[in-house]
């Protein structure tokens, strides 16, 4: 496969599940998609026409509880970050991610059913050169004790997340993780959904997490994890946080270059920075992979530019 080349998937790959917030069941399928294209999410089921909505920022309607995308007639996919951290984690491009339902499927809490997926699927090269954004500059945002920015980093995408819960047997974990499809699927993957039994019990109260239980959440109370099996990684909360991180960055529409650091964020600090990024076109600008062919300088449009050696990797509130 040509690195420096946009990639989409050879087939089609389905996988079945329920929504962690409906409890409802829900068949999700990823498929092709043409070049420039980047994630496109088709709501099927509905009365009438399907639906499409691009995958990017400005498609984020809410981020209590997961993020959910939709348009001006409302909401259109929920919990979107776990598939997209999957998509950008393995150096996908351009995708269809169809929905039969209003969430996409929680399956074990973690992205190892949607990357199970892309193996199957297949991986192909497109007669395209692969671009990004890249960070030229800090931007920063604090809400309340949250804090999350990006950076400018010469090494590709990393993520440093650090988090701090006043559960006991959570903690305050970090973890700092260099994106590649490698050490997405060894690392980062499996890590799943996490929250306190007491958020848990106050969601169901609410008609919320109706789909949540143990074989797709860990869940622990003040003193011990509940779940009988343990954890797959011992900072097995902060590795699912850079996992939402990277589904969140995906809606940039593009990989990125850059570090984003966090301490006790979530979804609407994740989207919060994305956003401040974009707003200020003095931030960043697209690059393209140099080993690609480049256009004579006369060619180059503003804010274009090449980057060498870089490889695309591509339930409480904020608790996901």
């Amino acid at each position: 496969m040509k690195l420096n080349r946009q990639t989409t998937l050879r087939s089609q790959a389905t996988v079945t599940g329920v929504g962690v917030h409906s409890g409802l069941p829900v068949h999700l399928t990823l498929g092709p998609a043409p070049v420039d294209a980047g994630f496109i999410f088709i709501r099927t089921g509905l009365e009438g026409a399907d639906r499409e909505i691009q995958a990017t920022a400005d498609a984020v309607i809410a981020t209590e509880f997961a993020t959910v995308l939709g348009d001006r007639q409302g909401p259109l996919v929920s919990t979107a970050e776990h598939v997209l951290a999957a998509l950008r984690g393995m150096g996908i491009d351009n995708a269809t991610i169809e929905v039969d339902g209003p969430e996409v499927p929680i399956m074990d809490g973690s992205a190892a059913a949607f990357v199970a997926a892309i193996d199957q699927a297949g991986i192909v090269s497109q007669p395209a050169v692969r671009r990004f954004i890249q960070v030229l500059k800090p931007v920063q945002v604090k809400i309340g004790d949250s804090v999350g920015e990006l950076r400018p980093f010469a090494g590709g995408f990393r993520a440093e997340i650090e988090i701090d819960f006043t559960n006991p047997v959570i903690g305050r974990q970090s973890y700092s993780f260099d994106l590649s499809p490698e050490r997405f699927r060894r690392d980062v993957a499996r890590a799943r959904t996490f929250g306190c039994m007491n958020d848990v019990a106050r969601l169901w109260g609410a008609g919320f997490a109706l789909g949540a239980s143990f074989e797709n959440t860990v869940v622990f109370d003040e003193t011990r994890l509940l779940n009988t099996e343990g954890l797959r990684y011992s900072d097995e909360c902060a590795r699912h946080k850079v996992l939402d991180a990277i589904g969140d960055l995906a809606l940039a529409g593009l990989p990125l270059l850059g570090i984003y650091r966090s301490s006790r964020g979530g979804h609407k600090l994740n989207n919060a920075v994305l956003k401040t990024l974009l707003a200020d076109r003095s931030a960043w600008r697209v690059v393209e992979s140099e080993t690609a062919r480049r256009p004579s300088r006369s060619h180059v449009e503003a804010g274009a530019g090449t980057v060498g050696g870089l490889i695309a990797p591509a339930y409480g509130p904020d608790v996901s």
